[in-house]
């Protein structure tokens, strides 16, 4: 058994938080480049060239690349052979958060829903744990905007309505949500399970590397084609027109109900900002 120290664990949740919201991964940057040369419209090129260059003076400068430095979520692998002292790794991780928004002077997002009382540190965090095997902790966390989030949508579709309805479905919403969530976007999609479980690993798609497919062929040929049918909606770079409308579009499926076919599409700003640290 190995022991963990849960200072550990919330410095480098601190660490994730504050550098997550001002450096953008290498892989959204190349893709705003390589869309950069397929971009039709005019001044669709001129908003990804401004993409670019907020990227780089965020880095340059060591600040935000957006002021919504969005509500904290994490996904977490815990190795069963591992015992962590001190805090509780859900404290541990809070604490990360809190230290790491305050510290590095984020804004702070997070409200109660009814009386929309700010917390003041943006805690608490959304959490996603899984037990593996192994003696490693392996955290990856993303600062999700709501710009986007709130064009994000759940249906619970019928199982006759098959896979033409889960495209369809996919459609409908992000050309409902327009220029609202701030394209180019990210796309994660989550088919089956339950209602939760289906949202789960819609977020969870959202985690991948632009560039980063399927395994399942089939899955693999659904998440091309409909990043080419949302290319082709013409709502473009921030919405002005084009055909960069998503940058990657990531299924995730999840066995379901016999009576069930869910559906949730979680929609990610251009800014696709997540980081991971194992410890």
């Amino acid at each position: 058994m190995r022991e963990v120290d849960s200072k550990i664990i919330t410095e480098e949740v601190k660490r994730l938080c504050i550098e997550g919201n001002i450096f953008l991964g290498e892989d959204v940057i190349k893709s705003f480049e390589d869309n950069l040369e397929k971009e039709e419209s005019d001044l669709g090129r001129d908003i990804l060239k401004i993409l670019i260059e907020n990227a780089s003076i965020a880095k340059e400068n060591k600040i935000p690349l957006c002021q919504d430095t969005g509500m904290a979520v994490f996904f977490v692998e815990v190795g069963q052979e591992v015992l962590i002292k001190g805090d509780t790794l859900t404290d541990a991780i809070n604490k990360g958060v809190s230290e790491g928004y305050t510290e590095g002077y984020l804004r702070k997002s997070v409200v109660s829903p009814l009386t929309r009382i700010n917390t003041q540190d943006n805690t608490p965090a959304i959490i996603h744990y899984e037990m593996v095997k192994g003696d490693k902790i392996k955290i990856q966390y993303a600062p999700k905007g709501f710009g986007s989030e709130n064009m994000s949508k759940l249906k619970m579709l019928k199982p006759s309505d098959g896979i033409e309805g889960v495209k369809k479905f996919i459609l409908e919403t992000v050309s409902e949500a327009g220029p609202n969530p701030c394209p180019p976007i990210v796309v994660g999609v989550g088919i089956g399970g339950t209602v939760d479980k289906c949202a789960q690993i819609a977020k969870k798609a959202l985690f991948r590397n632009i560039g980063e497919h399927s395994d399942d062929e089939m899955i693999l040929d659904l998440e091309k084609e409909m990043i080419e049918k949302i290319n082709n909606l013409g709502i473009g770079p921030q919405g002005f027109g084009g055909n960069t409308t998503a940058l990657s579009v990531n299924i995730e499926t999840f066995p379901t109900h016999i009576a069930g076919l869910p559906v949730v599409v979680n929609i990610n700003c251009h800014s696709a900002r997540h980081k991971q640290v194992i410890i």
